[in-house]
């Protein structure tokens, strides 16, 4: 990027000016007659339409055809001229600027290095369907109600929990798809010795000692009615206990790798969670229940692109403009996630106090006015106007366990043993879809 101001000294889209020309280079000369809409003004008016919260292909035609924008003068173009590009220039475009946006933003970031120290970096595993398309859409008219025709796919995404940024997105147009298919791809965008948090749709023995082969750490749910064997109990304390383990206590389905159960009391609930960290001082008991909470951010990450930033409104049911529909709402989401990470940093409240679904609200408002600075328009008035509140966030309360009460496990303890996977289908399980 050229410019040199922050995030939170421009406008949205003063910001965005100062970077989609980087990413729209003139294409080759062919023959024939060149395209009266530049590149760079397709793609800027798109990004535009989800800031100003217009839901339509046609509102960004009548913005080139009508307004113009920036420095671009408004085109001749009639509404299938823009409809035409879209579906022949394709996702491509605005999947490469969603990955050069990612790359700046995660290199300003300011990580928060004191959750799970350990792990070169902490990051969330999931996928989202994305909502049906409207059956009002010519083409859909004589497709059933309910119909899997009508889900155009899933986004399968890695969230990085230090940053509060997506780090890699995958989308599908088979809204079926397990979700294990997609996590090797995912996990091969991260480096050794990260931390994955997944809920229970990438739980699985094998998929468990693949990430430990591979040197990263994981942490999961248990899932209900899964055997195991205990080995060693490094603490207990009535409800409260934490044990070496062996996955699978049947000859059909054994993991290879020790791991550790840890069982902790919140308020009437008993949670039990695995983990390939089986050194209690590197990730204590105590550490644990708060840490795999985290997966939650996500899932309120996913609720910023479908709901408050109306991905739930689906433009066509044609695959590629749907998906670049995908990409400009996940770029101006990266944006926004950035955004509010400044005011909580200007305001010194945690990002759990910056209300998101306010300040997306708000985010048109600011785009129509050209307010200079929102960041410290926000910080301002956060306090009285609600956009900056106490979190909402359950706090856990766990008492501390003395570094004497961990029974360290004997040397010559054995942590591998032959593995057998009993191939047994791992489905998408919902069973904890609710922030702990």
């Amino acid at each position: 990027m050229t410019s040199s101001r922050t995030l939170g000294l421009t406008t949205m889209e003063t910001w965005l000016h100062d970077l989609i020309p980087l990413t729209t280079p003139a294409p080759p000369r062919t023959r024939g007659r060149p395209p009266i809409l530049p590149a760079a003004m397709l793609w800027a008016g798109l990004l535009v339409c989800v800031v100003r919260g217009w839901s339509s292909q046609r509102a960004l035609w009548r913005l080139l055809a009508a307004h113009g924008l920036w420095e671009f003068p408004a085109q001749p173009i009639s509404d299938d001229a823009v409809y035409r590009r879209l579906e022949r220039d394709g996702p491509a475009p605005l999947a490469a600027l969603f990955t050069s946006v990612t790359q700046t933003l995660l290199e300003r970031s300011r990580p928060d290095r004191t959750l799970a120290p350990f792990a070169t970096e902490v990051v969330a595993f999931d996928e989202t369907t994305l909502d049906p398309v409207a059956r009002t859409l010519p083409v859909l008219h004589d497709v059933p109600r309910g119909a899997s025709a009508l889900l155009p796919g899933k986004v399968a995404a890695i969230f990085d929990v230090r940053r509060q940024l997506f780090r890699h997105i995958e989308l599908t147009d088979q809204p079926h798809q397990n979700e294990r298919q997609f996590a090797p791809l995912l996990r091969d965008q991260l480096p050794k010795g990260s931390l994955i948090l997944a809920d229970l749709g990438y739980f699985g023995f094998e998929w468990f000692d693949r990430l430990t082969d591979d040197q990263y750490w994981w942490l999961s749910r248990v899932r209900a009615n899964t055997s195991f064997l205990p080995v060693h109990t490094l603490y207990e304390d009535g409800d409260t206990r934490d044990t070496l383990v062996w996955l699978g206590a049947y000859r059909a389905d054994k993991a290879k790798h020790l791991v550790r159960l840890i069982q902790i009391p919140h308020g009437e609930t008993v949670h039990r969670y695995l983990t390939n960290v089986r050194d209690p001082q590197q990730l204590p008991l105590t550490a644990v229940g708060p840490l795999y909470a985290r997966r939650w951010d996500i899932e309120l990450a996913f609720k910023l692109i479908k709901r408050d930033l109306g991905l739930h409104l689906l433009w066509s049911a044609k695959q590629s403009v749907l998906r670049i529909q995908v990409w400009a709402v996940l770029i101006i989401a990266q944006i926004a996630l950035a955004l509010r990470r400044e005011i909580a940093d200007q305001a010194k409240v945690t990002i759990f106090e910056v209300s998101m679904t306010l300040l997306v609200q708000d985010l048109p408002r600011f785009a129509a006015q050209g307010t200079r600075d929102p960041v410290a328009w926000f910080v301002a008035v956060g306090r009285k106007l609600g956009y900056i509140r106490d979190s909402r966030r359950i706090v856990w309360e766990v008492p501390e366990i003395p570094p004497d009460a961990i029974v360290a496990p004997p040397e010559d303890l054995v942590t591998e043993r032959e593995p057998r996977y009993a191939g047994r289908r791992c489905g998408p399980h919902r069973t904890d879809r609710r922030p702990t």
